[in-house]
């Protein structure tokens, strides 16, 4: 018996052993370009990307925030392909090996797909241009011209991105040497994703079994629990979704568990002072600021109001989101402009120093990286042909679709977007964030006050979306060079999937915004899918038009205060030490309880317990495993968001309404 297991387990080891072989084999021996885009790969990829791009709808829509899905791409795709070449392999077919090079493309494609459901504008500028929007920031509020009302059309927005997002995939093409070889910025996001995919082909076969396992047991779990869920949500405000776990008084406040098993993958995968940070947001405004506020009506705002008027309570709550969002935006954005300056400076005053000291340092490994990485070039004037068609579309249709944004402004945005997509990804590959958005906050607050009254709310917001789209597009694009580069994958063939992924994402991304728009009451401030984000751009575009007039009694003495607050906690965190610094909360992530409600954090905070904890009790098993439960979570439920969609526009409506009242 004890033969036998000694056996077996020598079996094991053999196993892994040739899978380690194996993985390293295939990072010594690389193919080429054209081999290393599969048809399975491609279709996996859209699989993936289709997938979660309901997911980044169902979180944009409900909370504004998406976490870093990158990672559980990567995992996802290794399950898919490797349950499938299994699956073949029993069945007696022989099938291609599965590389860490077409494990880096279907992950390429598959985030370019669902960037631009994330980033496409759908739950922020583009949806503050619906009707509602428009009634939510006041029909009487100064600058809210009943002229900038676009409705959402599935042709204007396809042509938009289209036209806005492959311009930021043709800018920086010249760049990426310079970027990724010769100035060899980290891009932590996209370097950790590498190291990602080359520790799933090199860990065993064990190992990847355990992570597949994990991954369908808590996918299936999640995809029977909204199953379960939908049952009992017969109304509005029914269902497990408004459990007062707090009790009924805390329920008032928004502070109950909604049993989202999306929100508890998502606060898995987020950090630890994100998540916190949620939390201390949460507790400032729906446990102590808001209700103190309340007790003022009749005094600060008038009593017969609305809930949802933003003369009422509801304007506080989005004016300290935006001045939370606009104090840490600036001082990041001021950061890593004076950062990235500083940088490029003392790399070019040291120039040549640097030079003798690379060439001691280079390993065989980077030699390596930096031979695939150069062999199969990109030409130059594809990105320069590419940049000029795009723009020239951009200069005529992008007026057409927005006739308030002139064709002037388009020309003057393209003549600085290299500019500005430089610095934005030489920023994130210094420190890792991407602010894509602050500079198309920049660019709104500029159009609006240009454009005045009557056309500054639809130039203002136009012109953000094409403003960071094209920078977005582009730090992605590098952030992708970069895992390339780690995992000797061709930059042709990884751009070619960004381009494929992103005009899958151009059609997937609006498909996945109607399919919850035509369903569900999108905007609803009461609601399931508040949509915060596009009241928020449609009041900063307001604030651009009208100035501070546009705020409620005693709004800008808090904005004013927030504001100071978001820069002061950003000094404290840069300039003290470790210790103090690490406890300081980020003002991005406490503006979303500040306006949607508090039972958000409260998932997250859950998730980041469970993830605390597992690291306590087994680190080694919460490293392998984390990724691939949070993944489980997020994915079940985001795809029983797809029958629950069919159901509500087929109009059947769930049988019980389970709902909690005092007695």
């Amino acid at each position: 018996m004890n033969m036998d297991k000694s056996r077996e387990s020598n079996e094991k080891e053999q196993d892994d052993l040739e899978q380690v072989e194996e993985g390293t084999e295939n990072s010594r021996r690389t193919q080429p370009w054209t081999k290393q885009i599969t048809v399975r790969g491609v279709l996996v990829s859209i699989l993936i990307g289709s997938l979660y791009s309901i997911i980044a709808m169902k979180l944009n829509l409900t909370t504004g925030m998406v976490p870093n899905l990158n990672v559980s791409a990567a995992l996802l795709a290794f399950v898919c392909i490797r349950t499938w070449t299994k699956v073949l392999q029993k069945a007696g077919i022989m099938s291609k090996p599965f590389t860490q090079q077409e494990n880096t493309m279907i992950q390429t494609c598959a985030v370019a797909c669902y960037s631009i459901a994330v980033g496409g504008g759908f739950a922020s500028y583009l949806l503050g241009l619906n009707r509602k929007t428009y009634l939510l920031s006041g029909v009487d509020t100064e600058g809210n011209s009943p002229r900038a009302i676009k409705e959402p059309g599935f042709g204007w927005m396809t042509s938009f991105l289209f036209i806005v997002c492959f311009v930021g995939l043709f800018v920086l093409i010249p760049l990426r040497k310079i970027m990724i070889v010769d100035l060899k910025l980290t891009y932590p996001s996209g370097l950790a994703t590498a190291v990602l995919i080359k520790g799933f082909h090199s860990q065993g076969d064990n190992m990847a079994k355990k992570q597949v396992r994990g991954f369908m047991k808590y996918f299936s779990f999640s995809f029977l629990w909204g199953f379960f869920q939908w049952f009992f949500s017969g109304k509005e405000g029914c269902g497990f979704s408004q459990f007062p776990t707090f009790g009924l008084q805390a329920w008032k406040q928004t502070f109950f568990f909604d049993f989202s098993m999306t929100f508890v993958g998502a606060g898995m995968i987020c950090s630890h002072a994100v998540n916190l940070s949620l939390l201390f947001g949460a507790v400032v405004s729906y446990g102590l600021m808001w209700p103190l506020i309340d007790r003022h009506k009749g005094d600060w705002f008038p009593e017969n109001l609305t809930e949802s008027n933003m003369k009422s309570l509801y304007g506080y709550k989005v004016f300290v989101s935006v001045a939370l969002i606009l104090g840490d935006g600036l001082y990041n954005f001021l950061k890593i402009l004076c950062f990235t300056i500083i940088n490029i400076h003392g790399r070019l005053k040291n120039k040549n120093l640097d030079t003798d000291l690379d060439g001691q340092k280079k390993t065989d490994e980077n030699v390596k990286q930096n031979e695939v990485f150069l062999r199969e070039n990109i030409p130059m004037w594809i990105g320069a042909v590419g940049y000029v068609i795009f723009s020239i579309m951009s200069i005529i249709l992008i007026p057409i679709m927005f006739p308030p944004l002139k064709w002037y402004y388009v020309v003057v945005a393209y003549i600085f977007a290299p500019s500005l997509a430089f610095c934005n990804a030489y920023g994130a590959g210094l420190t890792d964030m991407n602010m894509a958005y602050n500079y198309g906050k920049v660019a709104l607050f500029v159009l609006a006050a240009l454009s005045g009254k009557e056309n500054g709310v639809v130039a203002g917001l136009a012109g953000c979306g094409l403003v960071k789209s094209v920078v977005s597009v582009s730090c992605i694009l590098m952030q992708d060079f970069k895992t390339a580069h780690y995992t000797l994958t061709s930059p042709r063939a990884m751009f070619l999937c960004q381009v494929i992924g992103t005009a899958i994402g151009c059609v997937t991304a609006p498909l996945s915004f109607f399919l919850f728009y035509k369903a569900f009451d999108v905007g609803n401030p009461q609601g399931d899918f508040k949509a915060p984000y596009a009241l928020i751009y449609r009041n900063m575009a307001i604030l651009g038009v009208e100035g501070f007039s546009a705020l409620p009694h005693h709004c800008l003495q808090l904005c004013y205060g927030f504001f100071a607050f978001a820069v002061a906690v950003n000094l404290v965190r840069d300039f003290c030490p470790t210790k103090i610094g690490k406890w300081m909360p980020l003002p991005m992530a406490m503006a979303i309880p500040v306006l949607i409600g508090a039972y958000y954090a409260i998932d997250m905070c859950l998730g980041t317990l469970v993830v605390f904890v597992w690291h306590k009790l087994n680190t080694k098993k919460a490293e392998l495993m984390v990724p691939a439960v949070a993944s489980g979570l997020i994915c079940g439920e985001g795809l029983w968001v797809l029958p629950a969609s069919i159901l509500a526009l087929a109009k059947i409506s769930p049988p019980i309404c389970m709902k909690f009242v005092p007695s």
